[in-house]
């Protein structure tokens, strides 16, 4: 499987069988549409302009959008029900997690999660290998929160995503601040992550994915 950002939330999960993007941004986000691209399967967290341009995915792609559980070309995705904010939705409304299960790996897009998860969540997105997580704050969990919730998951691999960069029509935390917390300062930008089963590391890995 090859992944690679395509900015904000925005990721193209590239599989034997299918093409999965996360979370496609519109115009007003960075001040310039998302470079419309193909794949097979979209998935949405939530209903908010910087999450749900399916219009920047051709190629007619199935949405998923909301929990439940799906079979789509030989990939198995899971969404899991939580909250963009606090205080159960009442802020912000809810957020849909979503697992997939792509080319032997179990990856999770955490959207945009509010909050540390709880038992069930945590049981019902399982062991991982690959966690895509927002560390931005203000609107999601921020940096510290975010080491927090990695510690839930334990994954093999750490995608930060939903943090400020240029031409951002709005303020985040900055990736910097959750590579200190996470202490991984020596982290330097890759353009993919080419990955099977049989290369992942030993140990926890922070993967900084710019687009």
């Amino acid at each position: 499987m090859i992944l690679t950002h395509l900015g904000h939330s925005c990721f193209k999960l590239n599989g034997k069988s299918a093409i999965v993007v996360t979370d496609p941004y519109d115009q007003a986000t960075f001040g310039k549409a998302m470079p419309k691209t193909k794949a097979d399967i979209v998935t949405v967290s939530h209903s908010h302009h910087d999450h749900c341009a399916i219009d920047r995915v051709i190629n007619s792609p199935f949405v998923v959008q909301g929990p439940g559980e799906y079979e789509i070309k030989g990939i198995s995705i899971w969404g899991i029900s939580s909250f963009h904010d606090k205080k159960m939705g009442s802020q912000r409304g809810k957020n849909t997690i979503y697992v997939y299960h792509l080319d032997t790996l179990r990856l999770c897009h955490l959207g945009d999660l509010g909050h540390k998860l709880d038992d069930s969540q945590i049981e019902r997105i399982g062991e991982l290998d690959i966690l895509m997580i927002p560390v931005g704050g203000v609107y999601t969990i921020d940096a510290k929160e975010a080491v927090q919730v990695v510690s839930q998951l334990e994954p093999k691999i750490v995608i930060p995503m939903h943090y400020k960069t240029k031409g951002l029509a709005f303020e985040l935390g900055s990736l910097n601040e959750f590579l200190r917390e996470i202490n991984e300062k020596e982290t330097k930008p890759v353009k993919s992550l080419k990955i099977s089963k049989a290369t992942l590391p030993e140990e926890r890995k922070v993967v900084w994915l710019k687009k």
